[in-house]
């Protein structure tokens, strides 16, 4: 775990500096997303993860979103409305806050209970994992799928690959498979929904 939090912690610098400065309003890969609805989705995520967190750490549990995906779709659109300062401030606050939380877990802790996909506290670290590798992807930024790490593809073929109809298979790099696992390139099969 300490390997994949250390990662997630670079991914957060990467993040942080590909958008310092840059013009958030422009439109992200993501149909219908700029890049500054994107930003808020990410720190919303941080801050729905560190919640989370702080749960499981008290023997609780609580939705992963106020609204469920209602709620979370129109704080993305009332994040994506404000000022872009405002938005990078607050996903360098969200962000920062969830590697604080998680650094105060115990080998132990890492499998408490959580809502989110009923699963356990390292199931939203993997998740968080591959939403922030995807999402940085869909800034247009200059990190491309293909600078997805193997490990990161791996999880990715792993996770999406019910996606696939019973015996397809596709053929490219471990990071081309996993971009089209993503939908973040075209794939030559129809694909089932996101698990």
């Amino acid at each position: 775990m300490t390997r994949r939090l250390a990662e997630i912690g670079k991914g957060h610098r990467r993040l942080l500096s590909l958008v310092d400065g840059a013009d958030l309003a422009a439109p992200s890969a993501l149909p219908g997303w700029s890049r500054l609805h994107v930003v808020v989705h990410v720190a919303n995520l941080a801050a729905a993860f560190t919640r989370q967190a702080e749960y499981a750490l008290a023997g609780r549990t609580i939705e992963v979103y106020d609204g469920g995906a209602a709620g979370r779709a129109a704080a993305i659109e009332a994040g994506a409305a404000r000022p872009a300062e405002e938005a990078l401030r607050g996903l360098s606050a969200a962000t920062t806050e969830l590697e604080r939380v998680w650094g105060t877990a115990g080998e132990a802790d890492w499998r408490r209970p959580v809502s989110y996909r009923q699963g356990d506290l390292a199931g939203t670290v993997l998740a968080y994992w591959r939403e922030l590798e995807v999402h940085t992807a869909d800034l247009d930024l200059g990190y491309r799928t293909s600078d997805w790490p193997d490990e990161l593809c791996a999880h990715l073929e792993e996770f999406l690959g019910s996606r696939l109809p019973e015996g397809a298979g596709l053929v490219g790099t471990a990071q081309e498979r996993a971009a089209q696992l993503a939908g973040r390139a075209p794939c030559p099969v129809d694909l089932g929904p996101w698990p």
